[in-house]
């Protein structure tokens, strides 16, 4: 019996880390830079200190920096719709699971999110590949997150 609990045991926690190392390496942040190129039309990361990390002029979407980990609709200052505002009311994080399907089709996931189906998001581009998605993902968490660092950064991102 001790053998069985111990063995169930050893099995949990090699999951419990499998599942963590697998939601650690979702994309690969240097392809996740390229695709960025196509976001920087809209968006900046720019950290605390005002060093411009990724990006240009992009101010038509709120900074990503520590985007990862954060509410969204949270950045102080930025105008979202309206449904952005509400879903980040309602908990949304952006987290891979959230993000990746958020930017492939950012209204319909809204609608869904919100269970309504006036909900409209300001984000009009949309990632069309999964794995590109994924590794945007990956890029903006190698730039900051919210579980790094300090946390001074809770108000500068999406």
């Amino acid at each position: 019996m001790k053998i069985t609990m111990s063995s169930l045991a050893v099995l949990a926690l090699l999951g419990g880390a499998a599942a963590a190392q697998s939601q650690e390496s979702v994309g690969d942040a240097a392809a996740g830079e390229k695709v960025f190129n196509q976001c920087q039309a809209c968006h900046v990361v720019t950290d605390d200190a005002g060093n411009t990390l990724a990006g240009g002029a992009g101010r038509t979407g709120p900074n990503l920096y520590n985007v990862v980990g954060r509410t969204a609709g949270s950045v102080e200052g930025f105008r979202y719709s309206s449904s952005m505002v509400a879903a980040g009311e309602a908990g949304l994080v952006w987290e891979a699971d959230t993000f990746v399907p958020y930017v492939q089709d950012p209204t319909p996931y809204l609608r869904e999110y919100l269970d309504d189906k006036g909900a409209r998001g300001a984000m009009t581009y949309k990632v069309r590949k999964e794995e590109d998605a994924k590794n945007v993902f990956a890029y903006l968490k190698s730039l900051g997150s919210q579980g790094e660092g300090d946390g001074s950064g809770d108000a500068s991102g999406s």
